[in-house]
């Protein structure tokens, strides 16, 4: 990590969709620059894509290429099964990193995966001390209070929602929103709305789009080139644009 002196906890990032795309670059090489001069290491985090054949080894591709691009030394981090994060290979590569980047897949695996680990204390650790914490569509539902059962939602089901690993313990993310109540439907939408947790704000992300908050908790923008929806307590939708401000819950 450099010895830039960055606010604590560091910047987090709350992706609709996009990791490692082109049309990210202008948001991931503003947080990179955020963090102060000197060069700037990032660890790519597949861990959400670990029961999908090929996809780890496919993110951590696309994310060298893409903070490369940027500047920055990327560093592929193999954590990927339950075991991997008490291996101590992986809680070095962990150690120092200036961004912490998951990507997407199953937020309840990558849920499982590193929950009350020492990988997930290494990674809470460096963004408490100015490390920048990002995640992109699962690697964003994961860092909320709570997350939407996906499978539930697929197959038709109730939705239920997991407890999650609660870095915005206040917040339920809700990616590729622009997309989610076309798939959903409408009275699976209502039900999500209504069964959603007690002191929880429901906050959708559009694809493409991120949520950012850096510095003092509570100050929220939009970057990207769609919107993020925020509901109410009584299911009203508010609607931010790019470099909108956001009002949420530290």
């Amino acid at each position: 990590m450099s010895n830039t002196t960055r606010p604590q906890p560091g910047p987090l990032a709350l992706v609709g969709s996009g990791e490692y795309l082109p049309q990210m670059s202008a948001i991931d090489g503003a947080l990179l620059e955020g963090l102060g001069s000197g060069p700037k290491r990032v660890a790519l985090l597949p861990t959400a894509s670990g029961l999908e054949a090929g996809m780890p080894a496919r993110w951590n591709r696309m994310g060298v290429a893409h903070f490369e691009a940027l500047g920055a030394q990327a560093t592929p981090v193999p954590l990927v099964a339950p075991a991997d994060a008490h291996n101590a290979q992986v809680l070095a590569a962990l150690e120092g990193a200036d961004m912490y980047y998951f990507s997407g897949g199953n937020p309840e695996y990558v849920i499982e995966t590193i929950r009350g680990t020492p990988a997930w204390d290494a990674i809470a650790r460096g963004w408490q001390a100015g490390a920048a914490l990002a995640g992109c569509s699962a690697g964003a539902m994961m860092l909320g209070g709570y997350t939407l059962s996906v499978r539930s939602v697929m197959r038709g089901q109730a939705p239920r929602w997991v407890p999650a690993l609660g870095i915005v313990p206040e917040l339920v993310i809700m990616p590729h929103f622009d997309r989610m109540a076309d798939f959903a439907g409408e009275q699976m939408f209502r039900a999500i709305l209504a069964s959603a947790p007690a002191g929880v704000t429901l906050v959708g992300v559009d694809e493409d789009t991120a949520l950012i908050r850096a510095g003092a908790p509570g100050l929220w923008r939009v970057e990207g080139r769609q919107m993020v929806s925020v509901f109410g307590a009584d299911g009203r939708r508010t609607l931010y644009r790019a470099a909108d401000s956001v009002p949420l819950p530290a």
